[in-house]
């Protein structure tokens, strides 16, 4: 069997046999699942090393691998395995695993499917049946999780539909159901841009970009961590930027115009979103806000238009996939041992869990943007893009560098407070830490190489993952300034030896501890500071308070808009539709009368 056939076949095939399992035989689709994942893996990886394979159907190409979808596929297998490993332990006790590791499975094959598809009518099938498995994992967070699991099957359901009609009109304009048909379009007509956008919507909507991001704050307070960390915050952050880069490099000649939009979106995904994040309350929902702030870095990059850009685009989708899900991955570890992740009941958890603050650590400075870290490296390039854009004509460039540059330093305050609250604090005497210990292999394993590998592709950005991953997908990248981690990774050590010395100065029996005190008088518990108020007086700024109150009211939801809109629409119907006969007779004749008249006109 070709090699791409058994990419998609493996992970579908054992996904439905976890169905048929009996329920109290856990271990079975547990087992089935990570050998599955592992196999899946080695398949991806083997045709990583072995490209280009095609797999031709009846003398057209169905699936076929290139540089750009060949770094993405092993990206998915690595998270799938990843995943799996880290849900034994966490969804042990889960009373529907055997629904758990199918749907998992399941969109495993399914992810491997739309990067593979070369036929935009199979593409579109992988596409929309992630939809519905998104839909049923969502559901394992139980009764809570319904509402969230339903708006974004609306959200995502409703933008394949835009999806449809772009892959419609650009089939008629090449032609050809074949996506790699040598055939670009140049956005220069009606047609164009209306299939150009409507793929755009689907991109936007799969990685979580603004306005079409609401879905994911909500899935991310409901949904159990894994799926939060494997879909959200990995897979479907991947097939929306795998889309958009598409787009704008092989498929369409993108216009000004339509650059200009892109970048209005990235930089405003990147600002909103990362100033939501700063003021919420929950560990989960502040990632969740920050994972689609990190969208609007991909679409800058991606949008600037030149190989430098792009690659950093393209490069900074990996990165943040990376240490996203291995900050969702923290969070489950926290609340697996303390029970929940609300930050004003949280603190004090660094010494007892040192493995996931260590992993959390890595993975809040990388995505802050700070050296050595692969956040940096992947930042840094899209900078160089916003420059390089300048030079070629953009007159707003400075406008989306600053934005960018000011979304990293509001990323990086919003994680002090996060790691205030929950690692760094004085301990809530409402949670229980009287016997707080680590994780077990099972979920430490994967935060330790998901952290491992934001250090790695920091510290080694141009030798490993530009090299191997990045570069052969974007021909033609010329670095405008290298940085060199050398010197930054040697400042760190030294401040990370330095901290670790103190710290460890300040546990001698010979040091005096004293409660915690201000201007002599001990603070009670009902005083800690828990970091869950940081910035409250940004949210109490005049200008600031009335968008924050506009987006607590769901003012920018389209979903909410939406089903306001809808409801708004068929209550006024209901003055007409009475259920009384002579009120539908009546109907009824006005129809006959206007289709007489337009009879008799004709």
């Amino acid at each position: 069997m070709n090699w791409l056939v058994t990419a998609v076949a493996i992970p579908i095939l054992t996904g439905l046999v976890c169905f048929l399992f009996p329920r109290r035989a856990r271990v079975l689709p547990e087992g089935v699942a990570v050998l599955s994942a592992l196999a899946s893996l080695g398949t991806v990886s083997w045709i990583f090393l072995q490209k280009p394979l095609e797999w031709s159907f009846s003398g057209t190409c169905m699936l076929r691998v290139d540089a750009l979808s060949g770094f993405v596929l092993l990206a998915v297998g690595l998270f799938g395995f990843l995943i799996s490993l880290f849900s034994l332990p966490y969804m042990h006790t889960h009373s529907d695993i055997n629904r758990y590791y199918g749907c998992l499975l399941l969109s495993l094959g399914s992810t491997n499917g739309v990067l593979l598809s070369d036929h935009w009518i199979l593409l579109l099938v992988f596409w929309g049946f992630l939809g519905i498995l998104l839909y049923l994992l969502i559901l394992m967070g139980g009764v809570s999780a319904a509402q969230p699991a339903k708006k974004t099957l609306i959200l995502v359901g409703g933008s394949d539909v835009f999806m449809l009609l772009g892959i419609a009109i650009l089939t008629v304009l090449c032609s050809s159901y074949q996506i790699h048909s040598g055939t670009t379009i140049a956005l220069n007509g009606v047609w164009t841009y209306v299939a150009f956008f409507s793929l755009i919507i689907a991109a936007f909507a799969k990685a979580g970009a603004m306005p079409l991001h609401t879905w994911i704050p909500d899935v991310a307070e409901a949904a159990p961590i894994p799926v939060t960390a494997y879909l959200p915050a990995a897979l479907d952050k991947l097939l929306g930027i795998y889309l958009l880069a598409r787009l704008c490099t092989s498929l369409f000649v993108v216009s000004e115009a339509a650059r200009l939009i892109l970048m209005i979106c990235g930089a405003l995904t990147i600002l909103a979103a990362v100033m939501m994040a700063l003021v919420q309350h929950d560990f989960r929902k502040l990632l969740a806000y920050h994972s689609v702030s990190q969208v609007g870095y991909m679409i800058l990059g991606i949008a600037s238009g030149n190989a430098i850009g792009i690659a950093g685009g393209l490069f900074h989708m990996l990165n943040n996939s990376i240490y996203k899900s291995c900050l969702f991955l923290t969070g489950g570890a926290v609340q697996h041992r303390v029970g929940t992740t609300d930050l004003d009941r949280l603190g004090g958890l660094g010494k007892y869990m040192p493995l996931t603050f260590l992993s959390f650590f890595i993975a809040a400075v990388s995505i802050s943007g700070i050296p050595p870290f692969n956040g940096f490296a992947s930042k840094w390039m899209i900078y160089q893009g916003l420059i390089e854009a300048g030079k070629n004509g953009d007159g707003l460039w400075i406008v989306w560098l600053i934005a960018a540059l000011f979304g990293s330093a509001l990323t990086l305050a919003s994680f002090m407070k996060l790691a205030h609250a929950v690692f760094l604090g004085i301990p809530s005497s409402n949670v229980d830490l009287k016997n707080p210990k680590e994780v077990g292999f099972g979920m430490a394993a994967p935060m330790a190489v998901l952290s491992l590998l934001c250090l790695v592709f920091g510290i080694f950005a141009y030798q490993i993952p530009m090299k191997y991953f990045i570069a052969p997908a974007v021909p033609g990248i010329s670095y405008i300034g290298i940085w060199s981690p050398g010197s930054a990774t040697v400042l760190i050590l030294v401040g990370l030896v330095s901290g670790l010395a103190i710290y460890l100065a300040g546990s001698l029996k010979s040091i005096r501890k004293s409660d915690s005190f201000t201007g002599g008088e001990i603070l009670d518990a009902g005083d800690r500071v828990t970091g869950a108020q940081f910035y409250k007086t940004v949210q109490d700024l005049g200008g600031i308070r009335k968008i924050y109150e506009w987006a607590e009211a769901k003012f920018f939801d389209v979903y909410e808009l939406g089903t306001k809109a809808t409801l708004g629409f068929a209550k006024n119907l209901q003055h007409v539709h009475t259920g009384v006969l002579t009120m539908y007779m009546s109907w009824f004749l006005l129809g006959v009368v206007v289709l007489l008249a337009l009879l008799m006109k004709g």
